[in-house]
């Protein structure tokens, strides 16, 4: 059984009316055990909101040693596609079995109504073809997209417990310890901070429907909703994004209980971590990445810098290249799904390095890849390539690092089109890589300027600078400029 939940007392779960008790939740994860090895699948989906029945069926799926992929509702249909048909998925377990049928058609076998003490749902059995995947793989957690089609990456139960316990070891958590979940239960940093570590901690997790913490999809918040639901809860643990940080503090909403608030996803400004001592938020910042079974670093109350991402994990080994990228060992992945099986230290593509005192700084990102205030993952050629394709645009530069939403710099064959170009890119798009504003740019992007490489790439070290006041103004509009 799982994390020992058997052999535990007290609440599990709750869900804002019911609390599930540990012998419960153990009860619940055989029953569903059972059933999930009686229907011959081998790879399964879970497709729901955050909830109780959520972190059942996760268990469930653990305890009969089968690989869970967790499906996120931010993503698109074409990426949910893929990832069903990329992880080689032959169930799902859903409580939107209409949306599933749609989306797969006659790749439905059978879909059979399931009840549970925590909840109903479907259990669909779908044709797929078996995936490449590392032996030992439990669990393929997708990011949420570096390009249109994310990559799994293929987590061992070894890994999985190994991050969790050193994270429950320097979380100091505790059986008085109530974690509201903010996030979806299908990133892994969410499964792994607020389910794991409080089932192995004997604590209380407060799996809500995301919309009763404010959040729907990937950027749209309402931090009065999560306060009202910290208040109401009596939740004193939970893990934040930097965007859902700011919206919270903006508030100046006392939250006496607070014992410990992580956040990470993202980069964090020092500013906002400054805000949040003056306000007497107990906030902690941490460094991961999904290759490496989520967390790597975490601030702590007895070992803590503002302005760095705490100290690695005791389980963490670190080296450096000689530009200065990190990387990692100790709970690193498998391997991606349908690639090579991979050991030994893994690049994390972040360059930083660790000062006297043994605590992680972070410096910057060797490639394009940027990460949005939520904690979303973009690689801007992505939304580039969908603007380009209008016949009204004729270059693109996306920014977002950092922001809750993503400015385009366009380069126009027809000015007047860009907003039906801009809507377009944007149908095309899950709403975490969508453009939020755009601005035409100077001249066009040319090797001449130094905006452009003689084979045609960006050189967006050139590009930023020169807009950046610009790109800053849009931002300040509505939210403030973080620095």
């Amino acid at each position: 059984m799982p994390f020992s939940i058997e052999c535990r007392e007290g609440t599990a779960l709750f869900d804002g009316e019911r609390s599930h008790t540990y012998p419960e939740l153990a009860a619940a994860v055989e029953e569903i055990a059972a059933q999930l090895c009686s229907s011959g699948a081998k790879t399964v989906g879970i497709a729901l909101d955050n909830g109780p029945l959520w972190g059942a069926l996760d268990l469930a799926a653990l305890h009969a040693g089968l690989i869970c992929v967790p499906l996120p509702g931010f993503f698109s249909p074409a990426q949910l596609g893929h990832v069903i048909q990329d992880a080689g998925i032959d169930a799902i377990l859903t409580d939107r079995a209409d949306f599933f049928s749609e989306l797969l058609g006659d790749k439905v076998l059978h879909v059979a109504a399931h009840k549970s003490a925590f909840g109903n749902y479907a259990l669909m059995r779908c044709a797929a073809s078996p995936a490449k995947v590392p032996l030992g793989t439990v669990k393929i957690t997708y990011t949420s997209g570096t390009t249109g089609r994310p990559k799994g990456v293929c987590l061992s139960r070894q890994s999985i417990e190994t991050v969790a316990n050193s994270l429950l070891q320097a979380s100091n958590a505790d059986a008085d310890y109530r974690y509201l979940s903010v996030l979806p239960l299908s990133t892994l940093l969410e499964n792994i901070g607020a389910l794991y570590v409080p089932l192995l901690a004997g604590a209380t997790c407060v799996l809500l429907p995301l919309n009763e913490v404010g959040l729907e999809g990937a950027t749209k918040f309402d931090a009065a909703k999560m306060v009202r639901a910290f208040e109401k809860y009596k939740a004193n643990c939970a893990i934040l994004t930097p965007q859902l940080l700011q919206s919270m503090l903006a508030l100046g909403h006392p939250l006496p209980d607070l014992r410990f608030l992580a956040v990470g996803g993202a980069p964090v400004s020092k500013r906002l971590l400054e805000q949040a001592e003056e306000q007497g938020v107990p906030v902690f910042e941490g460094y991961g990445l999904s290759e490496c079974a989520s967390v790597v670093s975490l601030n702590t109350r007895e070992s803590r810098r503002i302005g760095s991402a705490g100290r690695p994990l005791p389980h963490v080994a670190l080296k450096y290249t000689e530009d200065d990228e990190i990387l990692v060992k100790g709970a690193v992945m498998l391997g991606y799904c349908g690639g090579e099986a991979i050991d030994g230290y893994w690049p994390t593509g972040d360059t930083g390095y660790l000062d006297k005192d043994g605590y992680l700084h972070l410096t910057g990102r060797k490639k394009n890849l940027f990460i949005t205030s939520y904690g979303r993952n973009v690689a801007p050629e992505w939304v580039e390539s969908e603007l380009t394709v209008h016949p009204a645009v004729l270059q693109a530069a996306v920014f977002g690092e950092g922001r809750p939403w993503n400015v385009a710099v366009i380069v126009p064959k027809d000015a007047s089109l860009i907003d039906d170009a801009v809507r377009k890119a944007n149908g095309a798009l899950p709403d975490y890589a969508r453009i939020g504003k755009w601005l035409i740019a100077d001249t066009p992007f040319l090797p001449q300027n130094g905006q452009l490489t003689t084979n045609g790439r960006l050189k967006r070290d050139a590009i930023w600078p020169h807009y950046r006041e610009k790109i800053e103004a849009l931002y300040g509009e509505e939210h403030g400029v973080l620095r």
